[in-house]
């Protein structure tokens, strides 16, 4: 195994490195991360709590996005700006609620079947008109998407956003 690569990546939080095997020639990227002094517990939904695991959240991730045209990066980046998130505005605990919310947020911005996919398990749907309600509103929300602006109204409570100026 050799390293042909090595650079700095999630603000320097992670080293990246590119992979070769001397025995098959076969690439592969690895990525060691510092590990933070404190874990996170999540209050899950029973009320049990379990450490927070990011790979649990790439996993669901990864089960999403199964054929569509979603890069590993992407998914990545996705669960560092949730980690990030968790970690700037909760200390010890956190709802797994919350875990889902923001994964469900960054998720539709970045490939609306995926987002409908993860939704369907999270909000566990009883029925197809629960899914097909999803989804319509996933279309309706396009409609009124226009590149570079921000929406007029938050999406969970319907208030116009605070003004950044």
């Amino acid at each position: 195994m050799k390293v042909v690569d090595s650079r700095a990546c999630e603000g320097g939080r992670a080293i990246r490195r590119r992979r070769i095997c001397s025995a098959c020639n076969k690439r592969f990227t690895t990525y060691e991360r510092v590990e933070r002094n404190f874990r996170l517990t999540v209050i899950k939904k029973d009320g049990s709590r379990m450490p927070f695991e990011r790979n649990k959240v790439l996993t669901g991730l990864e089960r999403a996005c199964y054929k569509r045209p979603v890069s590993e990066e992407d998914l990545q980046r996705l669960v560092d700006e949730v980690e990030d998130e968790l970690h700037r505005k909760y200390e010890k605990e956190v709802p797994s609620a919350v875990i889902g919310q923001l994964v469900m947020q960054r998720l539709r911005k970045l490939d609306e079947v995926a987002y409908v996919r993860f939704a369907s398990v999270y909000k566990q749907f009883k029925t197809l008109d629960e899914l097909m309600k999803e989804a319509r509103a996933v279309m309706e929300s396009r409609r009124h998407d226009v590149p570079g602006q921000r929406s007029l109204f938050n999406e969970q409570s319907g208030t116009a956003p605070e003004n950044d100026d």
